[in-house]
């Protein structure tokens, strides 16, 4: 039963990787929330305009990579994504938002702080 269980497990984690883009980085767990950054607020992973991974933060990619994170321009869609449901969104709308237009979960607003790391 125990075997059967892992197998059903292990099914829904490989079926999860390919129906949403990975979030890279030094995560804490499952949502996005990294060793940088990890309060429940921080559940957003954005995507890096020179490799184009979704990262936990710029800290993980600068320390994970051999390039320096790469700015997106504002209105580029899908360049954030929310950790918990993976909506996509432009930095732009992901900026105006407090919480996920999609599954509620609140983003944190001092992530606002590194907008020059993530946009142009």
């Amino acid at each position: 039963m125990k075997i059967m269980k892992n197998i059903v497990q292990n099914q829904k984690e490989i079926l999860q990787n390919e129906l949403f883009p990975r979030i890279f980085g030094k995560l804490v767990d499952e949502q996005g929330r990294c060793e940088h950054y990890h309060t429940v607020r921080d559940v957003v992973a954005n995507r890096c305009g020179v490799c184009g991974k979704f990262y936990a933060c710029y800290k993980c990619h600068d320390e994970l990579e051999n390039h320096a994170f790469g700015a997106v321009e504002e209105n580029e869609p899908e360049t954030v994504m929310c950790g918990v449901c993976h909506m996509l969104f432009s930095y732009k709308t992901y900026s105006a938002l407090s919480k996920c237009s999609q599954c509620g979960s609140e983003f944190n607003p001092r992530c606002a702080l590194h907008k020059s790391c993530y946009a142009r």
